[in-house]
């Protein structure tokens, strides 16, 4: 990340001049994937996002009896085998590295990569965020061992297991030779992810990257989540005066990075460019927020400058707007300090409304909804926002999608354990100044 901040320039059309960097330090998006709880694939999310659609339900993947609440939002009808290349083994992979797998297809064929030219794979890469990884089939395979009395077990089933295991596969699968590498900031790893993925672009060590996150729901995950009663008993309603908590969710999210000389020496269509991102922690606590918000103010202040941006050019924040009362407000503040009076202009949304928070992988989901947003001149709503609360009162895009064309989007993920990544997406601009 750079830290360099451009002196003499006040407003967003000569601070954002990427445009005079070279072409092999810029790096762009080609291709978009997602499985999550409203969609099967970039098209469909964009749908259920300009629609406002829930993903939040009962949960039927193990039993919740006797939790907080019952309800996530889950991959329902989900349907590997018929997205991912006839003949592949599915036998020791988990439902994370399926989501994962299926979501780089997508990814992949929208760039025009599939198949993946012999002489790119040398110099791409893979970085995936996530957490909870093969933790499902874990859990089953114990619940068997238990059952058996410890007898008849096959723990070969074990390969499914690692947080390491989806970025393995993906490498295998598509044959890849560049850095490898899974991120475990919890719930800022898929962002975080997307920023190394530049990083490795931006310092030549790839040409292009698979780069996101995935995460799967489990029953760990949600006992851990409803002790802390950190969830809210039905659906969660991001920055409203009526929230109670969050609501889990399962995803994957994957984006496809390229050097913008790469990408345009094969002719690719560029969706976006990633102009910059930032990463701090807080040294606070393991789960409750700094109510300062110092943590994601540097965030924020450091991907700013990464971009070469001021706080003028930013056209729409995708908040990390999880829910709980303090992690709102905490968000809140943060975005006034940063952006001053600008703050109340900017609007504001939490897509977990509608998806979930997928942990792991919603860094990486929502900077497939950034880049969407983009591409599709929309800005998603904050949906459940019910009620007032004087203490959350931006403007927080809660009564359906806007029909308006970010130039430049904030995506912030803020992670238990004072973990914050944000990163900032661009529309495109081509070296003579023009929209692409």
């Amino acid at each position: 990340m750079s830290s360099r901040v451009p002196s003499g320039m006040d407003g967003w059309r000569r601070e954002w001049h990427m445009t005079i960097l070279n072409a092999e330090e810029r790096v762009v998006v080609t291709g978009l994937g997602t499985v999550n709880a409203v969609a099967a694939d970039p098209v469909e999310f964009t749908a259920a996002l300009k629609g406002g659609v829930c993903g939040i339900g009962p949960i039927t993947l193990f039993d919740t009896t006797g939790f907080r609440t019952h309800n996530g939002a889950q991959v329902r009808d989900f349907r590997p085998r018929d997205a991912l290349p006839a003949g592949l083994s599915l036998k020791r992979m988990s439902r994370s590295d399926l989501f994962a797998l299926v979501a780089a297809v997508q990814a992949l064929s929208q760039a025009g990569l599939d198949p993946l030219p012999a002489e790119l794979r040398d110099e791409m890469g893979v970085v995936i965020g996530g957490g909870a990884g093969g933790l499902l089939e874990a859990e089953s395979i114990f619940r068997d061992y238990l059952r058996r009395g410890g007898r008849g077990t096959h723990f070969s089933r074990l390969s499914s297991v690692s947080c390491a295991a989806t970025a393995n596969h993906l490498t295998t699968l598509f044959g890849l030779y560049g850095p490898k590498a899974t991120i475990m900031t919890a719930c800022s790893s898929g962002a975080t992810a997307v920023g190394l993925g530049m990083d490795w672009i931006r310092s030549g060590a790839a040409r292009a990257m698979i780069a996101g996150g995935t995460e799967p729901l489990c029953r760990m995950t949600f006992a851990s989540f409803n002790a802390l009663q950190a969830v809210d008993p039905e659906y969660c309603r991001p920055f409203s005066g009526n929230r109670a908590g969050l609501s889990l969710g399962e995803a994957a999210g994957i984006l496809i990075l390229e050097s913008l000389a790469g990408a345009r020496q094969r002719g690719a269509t560029v969706l976006a460019e990633v102009l910059g991102y930032g990463v701090t922690c807080d040294s606070h606590h393991m789960t409750a927020p700094d109510a300062g918000a110092s943590g994601a103010v540097r965030a924020m202040r450091a991907a700013l400058a990464d971009a070469r941006l001021g706080p003028e050019a930013v056209d729409y924040i995708n908040a990390h707007g999880t829910g709980t009362p303090p992690n709102d407000v905490m968000e809140t503040r943060a975005i006034k300090e940063v952006f001053g009076a600008r703050a109340w202009e900017i609007p504001v949304s939490s897509t977990k409304s509608m998806h979930g928070h997928t942990l792991g992988a919603s860094g990486a989901l929502e900077a497939v909804v950034s880049v969407l947003a983009i591409t599709e001149g929309f800005i998603p709503p904050t949906i459940h926002c019910e009620t007032r609360d004087p203490e959350c009162d931006l403007d927080y895009v809660g009564s359906g999608a806007r029909p308006v064309a970010p130039r430049v989007v904030l995506s912030n993920s803020f992670a238990f354990g004072g973990n914050n990544t944000t990163v900032i997406f661009g529309r495109f601009r081509d070296e003579g100044g023009q929209h692409g």
